[in-house]
């Protein structure tokens, strides 16, 4: 993906977060709160906007610094990581869901491993 695009996937997932952050804080909040939910909630709105200013963040660096895996994973992990997390506070299937947030979580680790590693690497070729 070209810079801009990571640039408005990331504004776009951030726009999601912040909508999702206000559906559970209004819409669902009682419904989250007697679940016993609510945090789980806002964890899954947290990694999905740090992760969303990582995508911005990745728009907006020197293309010889921003690898292209690192987007995707941080997309897929975010996706996976927080999708899994929101359906589970709302009760969704446990065995499909469950094992969602995990591999979404080492896709986001992932990530930022290889933004790590071309960040190292071309600091050494430099």
């Amino acid at each position: 993906m070209n810079p801009e695009r990571w640039i408005a996937a990331g504004a776009l997932s951030m726009g999601l977060a912040v909508v999702l952050g206000a559906f559970g804080a209004h819409a669902l909040n009682e419904r989250l709160v007697a679940s016993g939910h609510l945090e789980s909630w806002h964890t899954a709105v947290l990694y999905q906007a740090l992760h969303a200013l990582a995508l911005i963040a990745l728009g907006l660096m020197p293309a010889r610094l921003a690898p292209r895996a690192a987007g995707w994973l941080f997309l897929a992990g975010a996706a996976l990581f927080s999708g899994s997390i929101y359906g589970l506070a709302l009760e969704g299937p446990k065995a499909v869901l469950g094992p969602m947030t995990p591999l979404g979580g080492v896709l986001l680790i992932a990530g930022w491993l290889v933004l790590a590693a071309t960040a190292w690497r071309r600091s050494a070729a430099a």
